[in-house]
């Protein structure tokens, strides 16, 4: 029978999994406290980052229904349970690995699917959803001034047309009188 603290672990670390965005899962050997400390506020605004084991870790992320965080679950683990923009977090993580190699991104998870390291990186490498956001509204308002003109440009062409017409008429108006 389960230990009543294991359970109490297990089902705090499911009800991570379940309420977060995303899960980094890295490998934290040779950081100080400080540097963790550091981590964690980097990581405040987006992500919450926890030492965990890897036994309970395993369990918890097969009760949320989480595939794959298997291989990845040696060594010193610590996940970093994403409740904002899993970009933003992704790039803390990545930026504090380039000054801190001691930490290791090993994998994780987004939306219920598996990421590597590799994939982890390539999220990091993303811009912030404002970002894309405003250049897709961007893209919507000169598709708009485009359309604008278009149905615009035969107005104003007829326009140009009726008054060149009308001065041709005017001249030769003027030479017939």
């Amino acid at each position: 029978m389960a230990r009543p603290d294991k359970a109490a672990a297990v089902a705090e670390l499911t009800d991570l999994f379940r309420d977060s965005n995303a899960a980094v899962l890295t490998e934290y050997r040779g950081l100080t406290v400080a540097q963790l400390k550091k981590l964690r506020k980097a990581l405040s605004g987006n992500a919450t980052y926890a030492v965990v084991k890897n036994t309970l870790t395993a369990i918890a992320a097969k009760d949320a229904g989480l595939e794959g965080l298997d291989d990845a679950l040696t060594g010193p683990s610590a996940i970093a349970f994403v409740s904002g923009d899993p970009v933003e977090a992704a790039k803390g993580l990545r930026d504090f690995a380039k000054a801190n190699p001691a930490l290791v991104i090993k994998g994780g998870v987004l939306d219920g699917r598996a990421l590597t390291a590799a994939d982890v990186t390539k999220l990091a490498d993303l811009e912030s959803r404002e970002v894309l956001l405003a250049k897709a509204a961007g893209v919507f308002k000169a598709s708009l001034y485009q359309a604008a003109y278009l149905f615009t440009a035969p107005a104003a062409q007829a326009a140009r047309t009726v008054d060149a017409l009308r001065l041709k008429r005017e001249e030769s108006a003027e030479v017939a009188a």
